[in-house]
C-alpha cells in the first residue's frame, strides 16, 4: 500500500507532462479582424505551457478576459512603445495603432497609447484556444496551448466603436452589465451608451432628488406582447443602480478600454421623473410611470426654472458618477403638446424671441448644453436636435437614418450615425416566425456586415463622422438572455464594420467562416447568440 501511495504522485506527475499541446488557432478567425496578419512561415510557435510574465505593463489597470497565471521568471509578454505608423488605414484610430509579434520565445507588443495596449490584450485573448478559457468568470486560463507566429499591425478605422443598453424598459441586474461589457471588450468596442432614464423607469440614484429611484425606478405594471395587442401584467418592475454601482461599471469598463457615456433623457421621455416629481411639468400631473411603450404629451415644462435647476441638479451627479467627456442628453420625440398650451412655455418663447416649439426645444437643450460646457462636457443627442437649431458645440447620433448626420457634419459638428436600418438590435434578424416577438423591422447580420458609416456622406465632411452605434431598446426584451440573442452575432459583425471601415478579404463568406470559430468564444463566455447562417439571413429578407 505504501508503495502505491508513493507512486501515485509520480505517475499524475507523468501523465500532466505528456499533455498534449493545443494547436493554435487559425488568426483569421479573429472577429474583429486585424488590419495585417502575417504568419510567419517557418518560425516556430509561441508555446504556453508555463506562466508568464508580463513586462512594462500594470496589469492591475488592463483587466483581461482571463487571468493569464503569471510568474517573476514566466513566459514574457513585453509591452514597449515606439509603434508609430503612417496612418495607413486611413482613419480615425491611430491613438489605438499596435504591432503584435509572436515568438518561440516571447511575445512583443509595440504602442505609445493606453487603447492600444486595450487592443493588443483583446487580440492577445483571441489567440488562446477557446478550450484554454477560464470556465468560470475571473478564473484562470489553463496553460498547455501554442500561439502561432504572427506579424500583426492594427488600428481601428473609426475612434468612436459604440453598443447602447436601455435599462429603462426592462431593468438589467448588475452582473449582467460588467457580462455585456465583457463582450464590447472581446470584440474592441470603445463607448457603452448607458440609457439610464425613460418614461418606464428612472435607473440611476440621484441623491438630491431621492423621489427620482423611490418612486421613479417602479411601475405597477408593463405591455406585454405585440404592440398591436395593447395587453398588461399586473406585476410591479423595477430596479436602479446605487451610485456606488454606477461607479463601479464605469470603473469595470475603464479596465477593458470602454468608456460610459450616460443618457439622462430631457425634455421628453420623461414621464418617470415626472411621476416622482409632478411640479416640473406643465400641468402639475399627477402621474405614474409609464406601464406601455410608445411617446407620452407630458414632458419638462420649458418655461418652468425650476426645471433647469433640476436637471442642473440631476447632471451634477451624473458628471461625478462618469468621467466620460460626453453626457448623452436624449432629445428626441418630445411632444410640443403641453408647451403650446402652457402659459409659461409661451412666457419662456416670447423672452427669447422664439418663433414656435420647435426653437424652444432647440432653446432648453442650449440652455443644458451651456451648463455642461461649463463643467469640460459636451452634449451629444439624437437627431431631433437638429429641429429649431443645433446647439453650438454638440454631436449628433443620427437614428432615424442617416440624413441628421449628414447635416450636422455638414455643419461640421461630430456624428455618430446609428441609424434604425440596419443598426437597431431590437429588429427580428433572420426569420420573424421563428424568433420572439421583436418591435419588428428586420436587420439581418447581412443588413448589419454591409453597414458603411460614410455612405452618402461628402468626402470633405467625413472627419466630422467618428463612428457608429448599435442600439439595443428592450421593451420586448424581458430577460438578458433575450438581449444577449438580439446583440449576437450581429455585434460581431458591427465590430468588423467599425474596426476594418470595410469588408475582411473574402468578404461575407470569410467573415462567416472566421464566425464559425469566433462563436466558440461567446460560448465560453456564456453568451446566448442567435442562429448566424449569413446566407439564410440575407436569403430571408429578400423573401
Amino acid at each position: 500500500m505504501k508503495k502505491f501511495l508513493v507512486l501515485m504522485p509520480l505517475a499524475a506527475l507523468i501523465a500532466c507532462q505528456s499533455m498534449p499541446i493545443t494547436p493554435a488557432v487559425s488568426p483569421v478567425s479573429m472577429v474583429p479582424q486585424p488590419l495585417l496578419v502575417e504568419v510567419e512561415e517557418g518560425q516556430s510557435p509561441a508555446i504556453l505551457e508555463q506562466p508568464v510574465r508580463f513586462v512594462n505593463l500594470k496589469t492591475a489597470e488592463f483587466a483581461l478576459t482571463g487571468a493569464w497565471p503569471q510568474a517573476e521568471d514566466g513566459f514574457p509578454i513585453v509591452f514597449r512603445g515606439g509603434y508609430s505608423p503612417e496612418d495607413f488605414h486611413g482613419g480615425q484610430g491611430a491613438a489605438g495603432a499596435y504591432s503584435l509579434d509572436v515568438y518561440a520565445d516571447s511575445i512583443v507588443v509595440h504602442t505609445e497609447s493606453d487603447a492600444g495596449r486595450y487592443n493588443a490584450l483583446a487580440t492577445l485573448m483571441q489567440l488562446v484556444p477557446v478550450e484554454h478559457w477560464p470556465t468560470e468568470k475571473g478564473g484562470a486560463l489553463k496553460l498547455g496551448f501554442e500561439i502561432a507566429p504572427v506579424h500583426i499591425e492594427d488600428q481601428p478605422r473609426y475612434a468612436y466603436r459604440g453598443m447602447h443598453l436601455d435599462v429603462c424598459r426592462h431593468f438589467m441586474p448588475i452582473e449582467f452589465i460588467e457580462k455585456y461589457i465583457d463582450n464590447l471588450a472581446l470584440h474592441k468596442f470603445n463607448r457603452f451608451h448607458w440609457h439610464l432614464t425613460e418614461d418606464q423607469g428612472w435607473r440611476i440614484e440621484i441623491k438630491k432628488y431621492p423621489k427620482l429611484t423611490e418612486v421613479g425606478a417602479w411601475r405597477s405594471a408593463s405591455q406585454t406582447g405585440a404592440y398591436s395587442e395593447q395587453r398588461f401584467d399586473s406585476t410591479r418592475h423595477g430596479g436602479f443602480y446605487t451610485q456606488e454601482e454606477a461607479r463601479h461599471i464605469v470603473d469595470y469598463a475603464a479596465k477593458r478600454g470602454i468608456t460610459v457615456i450616460p443618457e439622462i433623457e430631457m425634455p421628453g421621455h420623461s414621464l418617470a421623473a415626472l411621476a416622482a416629481y409632478p411640479e416640473l411639468s406643465c400641468t402639475g400631473g399627477s402621474f405614474e410611470v409609464a406601464h406601455g411603450w410608445g411617446v407620452f404629451d407630458d414632458v419638462y415644462c420649458a418655461g418652468n426654472p425650476e426645471v433647469y435647476a433640476f436637471l442642473e441638479g440631476v447632471l451634477d451627479e451624473i458628471m461625478d458618477i462618469f468621467p466620460s467627456p460626453l453626457i448623452h442628453i436624449g432629445g428626441d420625440e418630445c411632444p410640443k403638446t403641453r408647451w403650446a398650451s402652457c402659459s409659461k412655455c409661451q412666457a419662456e418663447m416670447a423672452r427669447n424671441s422664439l418663433k414656435n416649439e420647435h426653437e424652444l426645444q432647440s432653446h432648453f437643450i442650449t440652455r443644458m448644453e451651456r451648463y455642461l460646457n461649463a463643467h469640460g462636457r459636451n452634449i451629444i443627442g439624437w437627431d431631433e436636435i437638429l429641429e429649431g437649431g443645433l446647439a453650438p458645440n454638440a454631436a449628433v447620433m443620427s437614428w432615424r437614418g442617416v440624413s441628421g448626420g449628414i447635416q450636422a457634419a455638414s455643419m461640421e459638428h461630430n456624428v455618430v450615425m446609428t441609424p434604425g436600418k440596419p443598426l437597431y438590435f431590437d429588429h427580428y434578424q433572420y426569420n420573424p416566425e421563428e424568433e420572439p416577438v421583436a418591435i419588428g423591422g428586420f436587420n439581418s447580420l447581412a443588413d448589419v456586415y454591409a453597414f458603411n458609416p460614410v455612405e452618402g456622406v461628402p468626402a470633405e465632411y467625413h472627419a466630422y463622422i467618428l463612428g457608429a452605434q448599435a442600439n439595443v431598446w428592450t421593451e420586448y426584451m424581458e430577460t438578458s438572455d433575450h438581449v444577449e440573442h438580439m446583440v449576437q452575432p450581429r455585434a460581431s459583425a458591427l465590430s468588423e464594420v467599425l474596426w476594418l471601415g470595410g469588408k475582411r478579404p473574402g468578404d461575407a463568406a470569410a467573415f462567416t467562416q472566421a464566425m464559425d470559430y469566433h462563436v466558440q468564444r461567446l460560448i465560453a463566455m456564456g453568451w446566448n447568440y442567435a442562429p448566424y447562417e449569413f446566407e439564410k439571413a440575407a436569403g430571408d429578407e429578400a423573401q
